[in-house]
């Protein structure tokens, strides 16, 4: 009785919800029954039905007979074939109590539940069962598409799991026909082939790339879910969507009123959010990670106030997160990490808050972190590894008593580590690495009760002995503390960690007892002693059976490896930067030896020269790298999945059996002498994803091949002599980074690289390409790096929709093109613009005043224009920028406005030479100049240069008339250069102010009077140009006092007297004093009692000769005797070249590049 009425009631609550299934007309019923009164009533209905029960001899036979045969078609392949018969069930008792399986009073199977027991085979017969509500076979392996299964049977069911069950193709329509579900699960078949790869290809498993093995395209997603309007929760996640990408929210939230939980991970979805989800009032979990979301809506917060869990992780998330997220009561997990230009703040947390978890990892947040974190006293997970908070730990987290895991690393926090962070009780995980922590840890007590599994501390400045507390911890299984400045070690120090399996002491100075081969230490499976100073391989690796992961790279290990090293259970080894050789013949029939199986090896600067023997029988090689050796001569037939030989002598061809490695991952033979041409079989090679032969001898042209493989993404072919077209990449749909600078090619861009959607960085630079600006370009939403320099592209650069359409362009250098007219940067989007480089083309009029929104601009290059306008002081407002040249112009006017106080707060490189500034040298200017006033010791121990992951800037040093190019710029390189104007009067003293400075150009003004002796105080001053003026007096002796000064220019001045003769003074030549007809002593042939003798009047040169010996110094790069010599030396050409990271322009020739490094 029970059971009928339940049924009834469903199906008439069910025809209000679908008026086509009345005889009379109820559209205008549709939604009277609130989704709330909906549930409260159907548990109402469902609390008065009969208990399903396991009661003896109730299962019906023709419920019987389809589990029976489900039975017999399937079977157990935990490895995903045949192992054993399923014979879960006992045929001999009633159904109903068999495992998994759930009947009603009636004996009807309403729920099946066999998930996670490794099944395979048919589940056809399940069909048969038209009572099942509930079924569930989630993490088996049926590795097989869902087309010939009949969902639309089982209209009563409520509740659907097939995840992660290696199910793939296109999901059935038959599934939309369910309408009552309430929970539909069809995530996770991605993972379930992680684990297919895992079983069956364990060497291909660690390179395998997520898919989407299901997809909705027939029906789409509005199709399969526009019947489904009872679902309270779904789950999609790694399910194909992209066919309805844009839609697929407006969608959600108006045919899904019910939902409490979305979940579409990684389903190709496309942003921003939708302001209409906030319709979704009982939306408690929202799950949309791995899709490029980019923003969220205006009223997000107000969506967001009813969330308890809100994933966002690796949605290409931009600007600010909203704050007021964090402190909703109702909130409990928030993970919205890997979005690396989501920036924001934690804010004041009120006590009791509710947050249990909360992921901020490798985001753009930034600040300190608030005392008042200690208020979460729920908290079990804390990730904020990698983001820009800076300032002390809070000693408040020490309140944290349910806090598991404490993730902190690559941040700019400081201070020391407090030891009540050791004493938490539920901590297992502390990862405070790579930070600016320093001092000592103290000694904490009850370390024999710590939970601490895993110890991060390396990458930090701290001193003193470590702890012997952290020694005594039980439980700790990895322990990273290298790259400190921890006292000498004792390698017997760690015995007593008897758990521990993994050891980093990089960079540490150990000591290793004469007798460590006695030494009883703990099993492990990962060690690195790198940089250690270790002089031969420690004798105690011979007692670790179980060692897995072992670097000693970094050493200065001298001889043959011994065979005691290769451990049978070795996976990865790394021996490089140690002059090593490997034993001609290996013990390989002795019964006690067993020869590892290597997956990875690191050879790098090893000094070897010929290709290992070894390496033939290595069939599971997954890593190689040789690079940086002295192998000669061709590349030997021996697969791995990635393949580094850069940076030796390898010659001849690029081989065409490299085409029948079916597996390879990743080649890379840049930097040898190879030539002829790519082979035009490298499409065959379907896993490939990184080609890299840049800085070879190849020619002939790109083959069109390499447009054809779509798992390419990363293709360098810079450096070359290839000629001809870019071919088209319109099946390279997973190119992410395209490098073919320097070559010899011309014609159009590929208008196929608009397909390319994964796009990340485009060089093209040092060629004939003879172009447009690229406007088609604009859509790529990941497009950051675009690179145009140094060819033919033409025309005005000015975008006619007027809005931005690169979002997530970074660095755009189009410098030594034909483009013309007035500059419009409107095109792009200001706050993400950190370089664009523009010099060395025809572009006129003011200079866009737009550049002032662009707050992340460190670098700004429009030399060799027409510009015609006065100072851009109006660019102070920029916080980071760092290099400005606006060098030969038709600048002009004097250089007075400016907000002192303001001022440039990061700018260390200046070029206006070469305009028509003119006026007196003010001290308001050089007081704008802030960033050129501080030394910073901690850059020049860090070598901290201007750039990102994806593009460091450049510079071009001349030493003597020699272009040499540098790929990096070092941030305390600065540099002021206001040469070929109209400046006069009096260098004021208050020049001193710039202590920083290493290279100052005042030539060819009218400065006059006295050279200024507060000169003397610019101690780190390298460089020091002051020609051409109508400079008088003597040349102050405490100049000589500027010990690293290695390039001085004083000619064609009025200076007089003797010539200082001591310290770096002694190296300087004629060139240096030439034109100054008082001035005597060497090294000048006039003796100083022959001063007033006529000198020849300075050579009359036309402009562009005189701008090009202006860009050639002669500088002398010999030190003073007590060992000071110069490191940089920088002429005109470091202001005006500043190139991208893969220009290479020495003047050696291409064939001798790598040797000119």
């Amino acid at each position: 009785m029970f059971h009928h009425f339940r049924h009834l009631c469903i199906n008439k609550l069910y025809a209000k919800h679908n008026p086509s299934s009345h005889p009379t007309n109820m559209n205008t019923l549709h939604f009277l029954i609130s989704p709330f009164l909906f549930s409260c009533f159907l548990s109402l209905v469902l609390s008065f039905s009969p208990p399903q029960t396991h009661l003896p001899q109730q299962c019906l036979d023709d419920q019987r007979a389809p589990l029976l045969q489900l039975q017999r078609h399937l079977y157990c392949a935990p490895n995903f074939t045949f192992s054993s018969n399923f014979d879960l069930w006992d045929v001999n008792t009633d159904c109903c109590s068999w495992e998994g399986v759930t009947c009603d009073a009636y004996g009807h199977v309403v729920r099946i539940d066999l998930s996670y027991k490794n099944l395979s085979g048919s589940f056809h017969s399940i069909f048969d069962l038209h009572h099942l509500q509930h079924l569930n076979l989630a993490g088996n392996n049926f590795n097989t598409t869902l087309f010939s299964y009949g969902f639309d049977k089982l209209q009563n069911l409520t509740h659907l799991n097939l995840s992660s069950s290696c199910f793939h193709g296109q999901i059935p329509v038959e599934i939309s026909f369910l309408k009552r579900l309430v929970s539909l699960d069809l995530s996770n078949q991605d993972s379930c082939y992680l684990r297919y790869y895992k079983v069956l290809y364990p060497a291909f498993y660690n390179y395998y790339k997520p898919q989407q093995p299901l997809k909705l395209e027939n029906p789409n997603f509005k199709t399969l879910i526009k019947n489904l309007r009872f679902l309270t929760e779904l789950y999609l996640d790694s399910v194909d969507i992209s066919t309805q990408s844009a839609k697929w929210c407006e969608t959600t939230s108006l045919v899904l009123p019910n939902l409490h939980v979305l979940s579409l991970s990684s389903c190709g979805l496309k942003g921003p959010l939708c302001s209409s989800l906030s319709r979704l009032s009982f939306l408690s979990k929202l799950i949309l990670d791995g899709n490029p979301i980019s923003y969220l809506p205006p009223n997000f917060l107000e969506t967001s106030s009813r969330l308890v869990s809100l994933s966002l992780s690796g949605c290409n998330l931009n600007g600010h997160f909203p704050t007021g997220i964090l402190l909703s009561p109702k909130i409990q997990s928030i993970d919205i990490s890997f979005n690396p230009q989501l920036m924001g703040q934690l804010p004041e947390f009120p006590a009791n808050n509710a947050l249990l978890s909360l992921s901020l990892y490798h985001t753009n947040f930034s600040g300190k972190l608030p005392e008042s974190i200690g208020n979460l006293k729920f908290l079990k997970n804390l990730e904020l590894s990698y983001c820009n908070f800076f300032g002390p730990i809070p000693s408040s987290i020490a309140n944290l008593s349910h806090l598991v895991n404490l993730l902190l690393a690559g941040n700019k926090l400081s201070g020391s580590i407090h030891s009540s962070l050791f004493t938490l009780p539920s901590l297992k995980n502390l990862y405070l690495g790579a930070n600016q922590l320093v001092g000592k840890i103290d000694e904490f007590p009850n370390a024999s009760s710590s939970s601490i599994e895993r110890l991060y501390i390396s990458y930090n400045y701290l001193t003193g002995p470590i702890p012997k507390s952290i020694l005594q911890l039980p439980r700790l299984e990895v322990l990273e503390i290298g790259e400190n400045s921890f006292s000498s070690m004792k390698l017997d120090m760690f015995v007593q960690l008897k758990n521990l399996k993994g050891l980093d002491l990089s960079n540490v100075s150990l000591l290793i007892e004469s007798d460590n081969r006695s030494l009883t230490f703990p099993q492990l499976e990962s060690l690195s002693l790198r940089l250690c100073n270790l002089t031969e391989f420690p004798e105690f690796i011979k007692r670790q059976g179980k060692l897995v992961d072992l670097d000693l790279s970094n050493n200065h290990i001298h001889g043959v490896v011994p065979n005691w090293l290769w451990k049978s259970s070795l996976s990865s080894l790394d021996l490089s930067f140690n002059v090593i050789d490997f034993p001609k013949q290996l013990p390989l029939s002795d019964a006690n030896f067993s020869f590892p199986m290597l997956r990875r090896l690191c050879l790098r600067s090893c000094n070897i020269s010929a290709f290992p023997e070894f390496l033939k029988s290595q069939e599971n090689l997954e890593y190689l790298e040789l690079s940086n050796n002295k192998i000669s001569g061709a590349i030997p037939n021996w697969g791995s999945f990635i393949f580094d030989t850069s940076s030796n002598n390898l010659s001849g061809p690029i081989p065409n059996w490299l085409c029948n490695m079916s597996q390879l991952y990743r080649f890379n033979a840049s930097y040898n002498n190879f030539s002829g041409s790519i082979p035009n079989c490298l499409d065959n090679m379907s896993q490939l994803d990184t080609v890299d032969v840049s800085y070879n001898n190849l020619s002939g042209p790109i083959p069109n091949c390499l447009g054809n493989m779509s798992a390419l993404m990363w293709l360098g072919l810079q450096g070359n002599n290839f000629s001809g077209m870019i071919p088209k990449f319109s099946k390279a749909t997973q190119l992410r980074f395209l490098k073919v600078s320097e070559n010899r090619l011309e014609g159009k861009l590929p208008r196929s690289l608009a397909e390319c959607t994964q796009l990340e960085v485009l060089d093209v630079g040092n060629n004939k390409m003879n172009d447009t600006f690229p406007f088609w370009l604009e859509k790529l939403p990941y497009l950051t790096v675009l690179i145009l320099r140094e060819n033919r592209f033409y025309g005005q650069i000015k975008h006619f929709k007027h809005k931005s359409v690169f979002p997530t362009l970074d660095v755009l250098d189009i410098a030594s093109n034909q483009f013309s007219g007035e500059l419009s940067i409107d095109f792009l989007q200001p706050t993400r613009l950190r370089s664009l480089k523009i010099g060395g083309n025809k572009l006129e009029g003011k200079l866009s005043r737009s550049l002032a929104n662009c707050t992340a601009l460190e670098v700004l290059d429009l030399g060799n224009n027409m510009v015609h306008d006065t100072f851009p002081f109006w660019l102070e407002k920029l916080p980071s920028l760092k290099v400005l040249i606006l060098r030969a112009n038709r600048f002009y006017g004097t250089i007075t406005e400016f907000n002192t106080e303001r001022g440039f707060p990061k700018l260390r490189i200046l070029d206006i030479g070469s305009n028509k500034f003119s006026g007196d040298l003010s001290v308001e200017f050089l007081q704008s100049l802030k960033a050129m006033m501080q030394i910073t010791n901690e850059d020049k121990a860090k070598r901290v240069y201007i750039g990102d992951d994806y593009y460091q800037d450049s510079v071009t040093i001349v030493n003597r008339g020699i272009e040499m190019f540098y790929q990096k710029v070092l941030t305390i390189l600065t540099c002021l250069d206001l040469s070929n104007n109209s400046f006069h009067g009096r260098i004021p003293e208050e020049i001193q102010m710039l202590r920083s400075l290493r290279v100052m150009n005042l030539s060819n003004n009218g400065f006059s009077s006295e050279i200024p002796l507060a000169l003397q105080n610019l101690k780190d001053l390298e460089s020091l140009d002051l020609s051409r003026n109508k400079l008088s007096g003597k040349i102050p002796p405490q100049l000589t006092s500027l010990t690293f000064l290695a390039a001085l220019n004083l000619s064609y001045n009025q200076l007089e007297g003797s010539i200082p003769q001591s310290n770096q003074f002694i190296t300087f030549t004629n060139d240096s004093y030439r034109g100054n007809p008082k001035l005597c002593g060497l090294p000048l042939s006039r003796k100083c009692n022959e001063v007033g003798l006529p000198m020849p009047p300075p050579p009359v040169e036309d402009e562009d000769s005189w701008l090009n010996a202006l860009s050639t110094w002669k500088i002398a790069l010999i030190g003073y005797a007590s060992g000071l010599v110069v490191g940089l030396c920088i002429g005109y050409t470091v202001l005006n070249e500043l190139g991208n990271k893969w220009v290479y322009k020495f003047k050696c020739g291409k064939r001798n590049r790598r040797r000119c490094r």
